[in-house]
């Protein structure tokens, strides 16, 4: 398992790394721990999750009992030092978290507390924020995205008042390191010179979608990566699951995502399936399984700290872990590019 180091913390995590949204709802306290013991045996030291989940669906009945779950785990393995642990705190109108409640200085003390005490441990690895207050492009709003109605001076009291608190955090030893979720390059740099002018934690990481199908982060953010020594988390690597090409030809399998949100968050368009065809046909032709070629592709990305992948079974996490044999040919990347310009953000 290659290890790579988030932004300039000298925190070393794995390329992979394993996301637990589904724990809780689709996935069992038993599935959790049975995931995490494999994950690790395997080599993976890195576990994201974040206060508001399980998700599909995200509810006031379930919201903390991912983090409950890896709490029962670290409490029973008493293995909290060999991973990574990575959490969110909610974003503004998040209304089963301190009632829909912007991030603030007030409400990162009262975050933290709860998490860790779900999580049953002192410490956080990488703090992140879910999505800023002042909203975000991402989850397809990028087609109607119109930001004419910010505020600059309160965003940026807003960053400095929060890096003050974070940095108190880190002072009593309660989190390691700090990053993003659901960002913009804007927004990520004026983090970034917040911190420099503040003295408060410097951000580590972005965590952002991104798959063969889901590309927004490949012009300005990926600049920013590579200037600023920001990583990219990447999320739904599998698009919903569209990259493994279990919902071709109209099915829909019992218990799956699409069963469960049938436009997968918006990614179910009429373009979509066109688009995995291709990249299943690429597979295909040069002997890959497409969850792996799909995941070895990000991997391959040069502003990439580590991908994110969820299973809601053990084979899925099998056919993950595998990824790591996994070294695609340039013959397969040239495809892919062509692929990507015939069926370019195809939701």
């Amino acid at each position: 398992m290659k290890m790579k180091t988030l932004g300039r913390t000298g925190i070393k995590v794995s390329e992979l790394c394993l996301g637990s949204m589904t724990w809780g709802t689709q996935n069992t306290a038993e599935d959790g721990f049975e995931q995490i013991d494999r994950a690790l045996d395997a080599g993976i030291n890195f576990i994201d999750t974040a206060e508001m989940y399980p998700v599909n669906p995200v509810s006031a009945e379930t919201v903390g009992r991912t983090e409950r779950i890896i709490g029962l785990w670290n409490e029973d393995r008493n293995r909290r030092s060999d991973y990574i642990l990575a959490t969110k705190h909610s974003g503004e109108g998040m209304m089963h978290r301190r009632e829909g409640a912007p991030i603030s200085s007030d409400t990162i003390p009262e975050a933290i507390d709860d998490s860790l005490r779900r999580l049953q441990t002192d410490y956080i690895d990488l703090y992140q924020f879910h999505w800023p207050n002042r909203g975000s492009y991402m989850f397809r709003k990028n087609w109607t995205f119109d930001p004419s109605d910010q505020d600059r001076a309160s965003t940026i009291q807003n960053m400095e008042d929060c890096l003050g608190a974070l940095q108190r955090e880190v002072d009593r030893g309660r989190i390691r390191a700090f990053g993003l979720s659901n960002e913009s390059a804007w927004g990520t740099t004026q983090w970034l010179e917040a911190a420099a002018r503040t003295g408060g934690p410097r951000v580590a990481t972005v965590q952002n979608e991104y798959s063969l199908l889901c590309r927004l982060y490949d012009t300005d953010m990926a600049e920013m990566s590579m200037n600023e020594d920001v990583g990219l988390l990447a999320f739904s690597p599998l698009a919903a699951g569209l990259l493994t090409g279990k919902y071709q030809g109209g099915k829909v399998p019992k218990g799956s995502r699409m069963d469960i949100n049938g436009d997968l968050g918006g990614r179910k368009t009429d373009r979509v399936f066109g688009a995995v065809d291709a990249y299943l046909d690429i597979a295909k032709r040069h002997g890959l399984d497409p969850v792996q070629m799909a995941l070895a592709w990000c991997c391959t990305r040069p502003f990439m700290g580590s991908v994110i992948f969820g299973a809601t079974t053990m084979d899925q996490l099998e056919v993950a872990l595998g990824t790591v044999e996994v070294t695609l040919p340039d013959e397969v990347l040239a495809e892919i590019d062509t692929a990507h310009r015939a069926h370019p953000m195809p939701y």
